[in-house]
């Protein structure tokens, strides 16, 4: 029976014999990168499905908020977009915009307003938003980029350290054949073969992700700055400087208007 040109590489048994002769130090440093390995594809799957839903609840989002013309159509309307990081963004800011419309109205027009100051608030709370989401895009990463840079220099401390176990017995032994120093060589050069496999799909999983994830910040960065203007062109107290000195002025004429006559005419007798 002809055998298959693609047989698989475990079935001529080298990884395992490479195993049986490896040093207790290369099992350890195996285990230590299997380890790292289940953690690291532990986020790759958790990040994929995370980036996943947050750039598909975000277009149905962006698609939602541009069809308003009020920035809090959407929450007024009870509509939910619990996926996307704007969503997020968004709620946090109409949340301390309704905060200070019902706390601190400004009346424009028989409209209810607020001040520059309460709309200052409201951008400070748009920026600790994207902020927050950023850092829940961003969680996890660590370990993807630990795989990745630290994965092959594990497996090359046990290659290593292997190497020198095994020309150490070699001279002990006083026997330098190829036969005595294959199956040290073989089960040292495992750890390298392990650490490769582990740091390789963290690599793409890693670029993958940040690459997602840095187009998403722009977004919400983006978002943050659209909503803070449509905020300001609706809800702000917005007054030219000639409006702000008449209404000034009116209302310093109504408090002179109720002090009662001859109290500003006060005279004093010279000593």
């Amino acid at each position: 029976m002809t055998e298959l040109p693609f047989t698989p590489m475990l079935a001529s048994g080298a990884l395992q014999f490479a195993f049986e002769k490896s040093t207790l130090e290369g099992k350890l440093t195996i285990g230590a990168l299997l380890i790292l390995s289940l953690f690291s594809w532990t986020i790759i799957l958790t990040k994929f499905r995370q980036l996943y839903i947050a750039r598909k609840w975000a277009k149905r989002f962006f698609a939602a908020y541009t069809a308003t013309r009020d920035p809090l159509d959407i929450k007024r309307k009870g509509e939910d977009f619990e996926g996307a990081p704007a969503y997020q963004l968004y709620i946090r800011g109409a949340d301390e915009l309704e905060y200070h419309l019902k706390n601190n109205p400004k009346a424009v027009n028989g409209q209810h307003r607020i001040s520059t100051a309460a709309f200052d608030a409201v951008k400070v709370t748009l920026e600790e938003a994207a902020a927050a989401e950023a850092m829940a895009l961003e969680k996890g990463m660590i370990v993807l980029s630990t795989a990745v840079a630290g994965g092959p220099f594990i497996g090359l401390l046990g290659t290593v350290w292997g190497v020198m176990e095994t020309f150490a017995g070699i001279a002990k032994a006083n026997s330098a054949s190829l036969t005595a120093m294959a199956p040290g060589v073989a089960g040292a050069l495992i750890a390298t073969v392990i650490g490769l496999l582990v740091a390789i799909p963290a690599m793409f999983g890693y670029n993958f992700m940040v690459t997602t994830i840095r187009g998403i910040t722009q977004e919400l960065d983006g978002f943050a700055s659209r909503y803070a203007t449509q905020i300001d062109h609706v809800y702000v107290e917005n007054r030219n400087l000639e409006e702000k000195i008449t209404d000034a002025f009116s209302r310093f004429e109504q408090g002179r208007s109720t002090v009662p006559a001859g109290a500003d005419l006060a005279t004093t007798e010279a000593p």
